[in-house]
C-alpha cells in the first residue's frame, strides 16, 4: 500500500475511534503509541478510545448481559488473565481461557452487535480501528450497520494470527496491518483481498523508544549502584511481573560479578520485595511500576521474559538481544514470536528458564554476542511512524468512495 495524496484528504477533521481491551499491556501500549505519534504529527484526527472491557462492565452492571466468567471464578475475565495467568504464571490456562472467549463471543455474537449498533450511532466515527483480537468481525458487523461504509482497520498487535476468529475476519472488509510476513501469508491464505492487507515493518511501539538518550550510560549506571562496565540485563515480564523472575534471580547468581540485572516487576510490590530481600553477591537494581523503561533499557545490554510482540519489539528497538522462553505452557498467540527470534537469530529461545544461565554464557562471549547485536541492529521496525500515513490513505480512499467528507467533530 502506498502513502496517499494529501490532495484527496478531506481537510476537515475526522473522528477515529480506537477499540481496545484489558488483558495484557500490549493493546493499551498500542493505542498509547498512536495516539502519541497522531498529537506529534498534529494530524486533523479526533481519537476516541472504545475499551471493550468497560462496556462488557457497563452492561453487567446493567444486567444486559452475563459475565460468565464472574460466575465461574469469581473475577473477570481481563482480571483472571491479567493477575493470574501473567502474575502467576498460569500461562497453561491461557489456550482454555482462548476457547472459551472465542465460544462466548460467537454464541453472544448477534446480542454485541446491536450493542455496538447502537454505540456506532452516536460515536459516528469515520474509522474504526481495532488493536484488539476476537472482537474484529463483530466490530466491522455492527458499524456497517450503523455506518455503512465506515472502514474498519484491524493492527495486528501479534507477530502472526492464531485461528479461527482471532485477528483474521475473512467473512468482513476489514483492513489489516501485519507486523510479519508470516501474518501477510496467513492474511492472503484465508482470503482476504490483497488491498486489504498491509505490511508493516513491525510491531507497533511508543515513539519514545526511538528518541535518543544524550545521558552517559556509565555514570547512570554507577548512580544506581551498578558496575559501569559490567555486562548488563534487564528482566521485564510485563506490568504485572512474574514469580519466574525470582528463579531467574536465583539460577543467574552463579556468575556472580560477571553480571548484574536490572528487574522491572510492574505492579507487583511483593515481587519486588522479594528480589530484594534474595539478593546475593551480583549486583542487582530492583524496581516496580515505571514509565521510564527506555532509560533502563539503555542501560542494559540484553534483555529476559516472556515472549510478548510488544515487549520483544521494545528491546530490539533499544538495540538489546533478547532471552525467552518456548515449551507447552508458552502462551498461544507468542510462540510464533519465539520462532520469528531464532529465524531472525537477534536471541536466544530456551525450553525453560531453568536453563537461563546457559542463555547467558553465550551472551558472556564476545564474538557471539557481537554477532546477536549485529543481528539486531540490522531490524529497522519504524511502525509507529508509518501507521498514520496507512490510516490517511485508508481514509483518503474511504473519502474517494463515499464522495462525502466526514462530519466535522469540534
Amino acid at each position: 500500500m502506498q502513502t496517499s495524496n494529501s490532495s484527496s484528504y478531506p481537510t476537515k477533521k475526522v473522528s477515529i475511534n480506537i477499540v481496545t481491551i484489558r488483558g495484557g499491556g500490549a493493546h493499551y501500549a498500542t493505542y498509547n503509541a498512536l495516539s502519541s505519534i497522531i498529537e506529534q504529527k498534529q494530524l486533523p484526527w479526533h481519537l476516541t478510545m472504545t475499551d471493550v472491557d468497560a462496556i462488557v462492565e457497563g452492561l453487567v452492571e446493567q444486567k444486559k448481559v452475563v459475565d460468565v466468567y464472574s460466575k465461574l471464578f469469581g473475577t473477570s475475565a481481563y482480571e483472571l488473565y491479567n493477575k493470574h495467568v501473567l502474575k502467576s504464571g498460569w500461562t497453561w490456562f491461557q489456550p482454555l481461557m482462548m476457547y472459551l472467549n472465542k465460544v462466548l463471543i460467537k454464541l453472544n455474537h448477534d446480542v454485541g452487535v446491536k450493542i455496538f449498533e447502537e454505540y456506532w450511532r452516536e460515536q459516528q466515527p469515520d474509522m474504526v480501528v481495532s488493536v484488539a483480537p476476537m472482537y474484529n468481525k463483530g466490530l466491522w458487523d455492527s458499524i456497517q450497520r450503523a455506518k455503512p461504509g465506515t472502514p474498519v482497520v484491524s493492527i495486528l498487535t501479534d507477530f502472526a494470527d492464531c485461528p479461527p476468529a482471532f485477528w483474521i475476519e475473512p467473512q468482513t472488509g476489514n483492513h489489516l496491518v501485519c507486523a510479519t510476513e508470516k501474518a501477510v501469508e496467513q492474511a492472503r491464505s484465508s482470503g482476504i483481498k490483497e488491498e486489504l492487507i498491509t505490511k508493516s515493518s513491525g510491531i507497533v511501539i511508543h515513539p519514545r523508544f526511538y528518541e535518543p538518550i544524550t545521558s552517559d550510560r556509565r555514570i547512570e549506571r554507577q548512580s544506581l549502584g551498578l558496575d559501569p562496565d559490567c555486562l548488563t540485563g534487564l528482566v521485564l515480564f510485563g506490568g504485572y511481573g512474574s514469580n519466574v523472575m525470582l528463579e531467574i534471580a536465583q539460577r543467574l547468581e552463579c556468575f556472580g560479578q560477571k553480571l548484574q540485572l536490572i528487574f522491572i516487576c510492574g505492579r507487583n510490590e511483593e515481587l519486588a520485595q522479594a528480589l530484594r530481600n534474595s539478593q546475593g553477591s551480583s549486583k542487582r537494581v530492583v524496581t516496580t511500576f515505571t514509565p521510564d523503561i527506555p532509560y533502563y533499557m539503555h542501560l542494559a545490554d540484553f534483555f529476559i521474559g516472556k515472549p510478548g510482540a510488544c515487549s520483544i519489539s521494545e528491546a530490539l528497538a533499544m538495540k538489546l538481544p533478547v532471552i525467552v522462553e518456548r515449551n507447552w505452557s508458552t502462551i498461544i498467540n507468542e510462540r510464533y514470536n519465539t520462532k520469528w527470534i531464532q529465524q531472525k537469530q537477534v536471541g536466544i529461545v530456551i525450553p525453560n528458564f531453568r536453563n537461563i544461565h546457559k542463555a547467558v554464557e553465550q551472551f558472556l562471549e564476545p564474538e557471539k554476542f557481537a554477532r546477536y547485536r549485529a543481528n539486531v541492529a540490522a531490524l529497522n521496525n519504524k511502525s509507529v511512524f508509518e501507521i498514520p500515513d496507512i490510516l490517511q490513505q485508508i481514509l483518503a480512499q474511504s473519502y474517494q468512495t463515499t464522495m462525502a467528507e466526514p462530519v466535522e467533530h469540534k
